[in-house]
């Protein structure tokens, strides 16, 4: 699979996150990537410098002013021999650019766009970002901040599966295609086991089962996910207790990583969290 893209040309005018890890991903799979940014950088690159370099390794990184004639230019001969081409501007910054899709695909008419939007039509000019995206979803517990960057990732790992079948329609006829790929519908999809109370608090998944629970070790918690009966049968054998207080009361009686140990060998899921 590591060559399965090999020969296929990316033209990445995405900066940030989502896109950059669709571009990563293609180029993981063979496809030569070239990040076009502005001349003032990719904002990941004074986020977190590490991260925006392991997102933009291996790729070729140039930069251009799409603001002047010699920047567009320069970017026009780039796209002549690109297949893909990634952005994550709004419509309207790609259209001063000269980079709507009609003229585009009128001028390149083999090339695929992935275009990344905040939410989809008619509202891709509105502004969010990967926090108000997952609020909107219901994803949020105030004031604690989310773990990861969930809207982000997910969108990008969707602009690669649109890619993949952009390119593959290709195959058929030749035509290049738009694919618009919008961070709230995915964070939305990621969002959908909570929207429809599987893990809600309280149930099955939220808590409601106590083989599928966080508890407390001696130096640490562990998560359990004895969720099905096999499973649950072992766990509740194995410590001696049935319900959310036995259990809680058994797991104290060991250390986190003792109690993953016992998992192991008992074949019932338990993981100590990190720093037990």
């Amino acid at each position: 699979m590591e060559q399965a893209l090999a020969g296929l040309r990316v033209v990445s005018l995405a900066v940030n996150l989502p896109g950059p890890v669709a571009a990563r991903r293609l180029l993981a799979l063979g496809a030569a990537v070239v990040k076009v940014e502005p001349p003032a950088g990719d904002p990941m690159a004074r986020y977190h410098q590490g991260y925006y370099r392991a997102l933009a390794a291996g790729q070729e990184v140039v930069t251009l002013d799409l603001k002047g004639e010699a920047g567009r230019g320069a970017l026009a001969a780039r796209l002549e021999a690109a297949d893909l081409l990634l952005t994550a501007q709004r419509p309207s910054a790609l259209a001063r650019l000269g980079l709507g899709w009609e003229a585009l695909h009128a001028r390149h008419p083999r090339l695929c766009q992935v275009a990344i939007v905040g939410f989809p039509a008619p509202r891709q000019e509105e502004a969010g970002h990967d926090l108000t995206y997952q609020a909107a979803a219901g994803l949020l517990q105030p004031p604690r901040l989310p773990s990861t960057l969930l809207a982000d990732m997910a969108g990008g790992e969707r602009a690669f599966g649109a890619a993949l079948a952009l390119l593959l329609a290709r195959q058929r006829d030749g035509a290049g295609r738009l694919a618009e790929v919008a961070l709230s519908e995915a964070v939305a999809a990621l969002a959908e086991p909570h929207r429809l109370g599987l893990t809600t608090p309280g149930a099955l998944l939220g808590g409601g089962a106590p083989g599928y629970a966080l508890y407390r070790a001696q130096d640490g918690w562990v998560a359990v996910a004895a969720l099905e009966p096999h499973f649950r049968e072992r766990l509740e054998a194995g410590l001696g207790a049935r319900d959310a207080a036995g259990l809680g009361r058994a797991f104290l009686g060991r250390t986190a990583l003792a109690w993953q140990a016992w998992g192991v060998e008992q074949d019932v899921p338990v993981v100590a969290l990190p720093g037990a």
